[in-house]
């Protein structure tokens, strides 16, 4: 019994370690020079620069988007995100996420329930 205690609290140190942290932001830019942002509770600002994808993972994020994204992907949850442009794809597959996006044509998909996205 102590020891499923332990695997227990061990696991939820380890799942809710990064909730509410005032890390910075948890940006990284992966091989095919695309930018993963996970993170949880954050408000951040991101630079797409001149075309490069935004991968959006996480929940309670707030983020600002500035340059040109070739393509966005948005999962997790209630997270606010502001683009400044978005000149391919527009794909999100969460929950009560907000997506503003200033400029661009995107082909939207919205697979997820509550989502709200609107250019603006």
């Amino acid at each position: 019994m102590r020891r499923l205690t332990a695997i227990t609290a061990a696991l939820a140190i380890v799942l809710l370690g990064g909730c509410g942290s005032d890390d910075g932001p948890a940006a990284q830019q992966n091989a095919v020079s695309g930018i993963d942002y996970g993170s949880f509770g954050t408000t951040a600002e991101v630079d797409c620069a001149d075309g490069r994808s935004l991968n959006v993972t996480g929940s309670n994020n707030s983020l600002t988007v500035s340059g040109r994204c070739g393509s966005v992907s948005v999962g997790g949850a209630d997270n606010r995100i502001t683009i400044e442009r978005i000149d391919g794809a527009l794909a999100v597959a969460g929950l009560n996420n907000t997506i503003v996006y200033r400029g661009g044509d995107p082909a939207i998909s919205d697979t997820g329930p509550g989502n709200r996205i609107s250019r603006g």
